[in-house]
């Protein structure tokens, strides 16, 4: 499965890592939230509602960033605003760790998006016109997994610090941490170089468009469906996953009565699924096309939810079942990266990518809010439950109505152009 590791340039792996490493860190910032907000409840005397608006800020944020990031990569390059995004998240995570109240964590959380979201955008197009055609969903595939790591990061950070530090003070000194991925630019700086596609655009590109023209260059005519339905495609991905994995926690601490200990023991399968379930959606995306693996593990996400949540299991039932929770949660993002890379040309290729990837996180928002919100009229599990179902239900319309595109070679200048599926294909963007 992880053949092309070896098969690939040095210049394919060192970026790899760069965009891997990036996106790690993206999600310990992400999830350090999500595993605090029982103490932020406790800490500001929070509703659920309020927590849940914290983290729905957070997504919107992230979506104008995801858009914004994706602009200034096509105009200053894949590496530079990665670079700039890495450091703004880490910034503003590390702030988080000194807020006295509501109205300013809310605030610091929404500024702390537009990094998040950024550089998932300047990442995940590096990456996509760095690799080879032949390998792109496969690797897109591993580089979504580093969500995992970096969750998993989150977790072992959480437990580590509320062993040893006091509760009332264990979240800020956690925020703290955030700093750290700010280290990563030096990684950046001295080994990823532009991909071939960029450089060769901005030769073209005499007198590149302003600003402005560049993010409204994705609803030209000839891109104007396959953007709408990208973003309608985010709104089902992101908001079925955000629905049960910010709220998780809670659950499973209010719920269940899990001690935060047995938290992150359950959260730890959950965690190791998902890393699995986007090497082998990457594998599969490469196999049998970006719409058909999104649509299978959309179905499987929603059978697999429902049972986690409603049927009567016991803790330990509960442990397994968290195994294909976590897995078929992985597949829908792992197919993103490839899919919207194809659907663009290089000149937008990144306002495009970051808006259909984020942009879906502007409505997708509404999930956790509306999870909070319906959790003080039902219990906090039928709330996740129905969320979701309906979030992914959104992912299957919009898969089926996009067009496959699986092959497709990024260095053509119009999202039209003839897959490249033979055999021998290894076209670099």
């Amino acid at each position: 499965m992880f053949k092309w590791y070896r098969d690939v340039t040095a210049r394919e792996r060192k970026t790899f890592w760069a965009c891997f490493g990036g996106w790690a860190l993206d999600a310990l910032e992400v999830q350090m939230f999500g595993l605090a907000i029982p103490a932020l409840i406790a800490a500001f005397a929070l509703s659920k509602g309020e927590a849940g608006a914290i983290s729905s800020v957070t997504l919107i944020t992230s979506a104008l960033g995801g858009w914004l990031g994706g602009t200034l990569s096509d105009r200053y390059g894949r590496v530079r605003t990665l670079q700039w995004m890495i450091v703004w998240f880490s910034l503003f995570t590390f702030l988080s760790a000194f807020v006295t109240g509501y109205e300013q964590l809310l605030v610091v959380k929404a500024l702390q998006g537009f990094g998040i979201g950024g550089e998932w955008a300047a990442g995940a197009v590096l990456m996509a016109e760095t690799i080879q055609a032949k390998y792109r969903g496969k690797v897109m595939g591993t580089v979504q997994s580093a969500w995992a790591v970096g969750w998993g990061a989150a977790v072992a950070v959480f437990t580590l610090i509320y062993t040893f530090v006091p509760e009332a003070m264990a979240w800020r000194v956690m925020f703290l941490v955030g700093l750290l991925p700010a280290l990563l630019i030096v990684y950046v700086r001295r080994s990823v170089q532009e991909p071939d596609s960029f450089v060769r655009q901005q030769k073209l590109n005499a007198k590149p468009m302003n600003f402005f023209a560049s993010m409204a260059g994705i609803f030209r005519p000839q891109l104007l469906r396959v953007t709408l339905l990208g973003g309608l495609l985010g709104l089902g991905a992101h908001g079925g996953y955000h629905a049960v994995m910010t709220w998780l926690p809670t659950f499973l601490k209010t719920e269940r009565q899990l001690s935060v200990l047995s938290s992150g023991g359950y959260l730890a399968v959950i965690i190791f699924a998902f890393f699995c379930g986007c090497v082998a959606s990457g594998f599969m995306v490469d196999r049998i096309g970006r719409r058909k693996n999104i649509i299978l593990f959309a179905f499987c996400c929603v059978v697999t939810v429902q049972c986690y949540l409603f049927l009567p299991l016991t803790n330990q039932q509960m442990l397994f079942l968290g195994f294909p929770l976590g897995f078929f949660a992985a597949g829908i993002p792992a197919s993103l990266g490839s899919l919207f890379n194809e659907l663009y040309p290089a000149d937008v290729r990144g306002a495009g990518v970051g808006f259909c990837y984020n942009f879906g996180r502007v409505l997708s928002a509404v999930f956790p809010f509306m999870v909070g919100h319906m959790s003080e009229s039902m219990s906090l599990g039928s709330a996740i439950g129905i969320d979701a179902g309906i979030a992914y239900g959104v992912a299957v319309i919009a898969a089926l109505a996009l067009p496959e595109t699986r092959g497709r070679d990024l260095s053509a200048a119009a999202p039209d152009a003839a897959p490249t599926n033979a055999p021998g294909s290894a076209s670099r963007a």
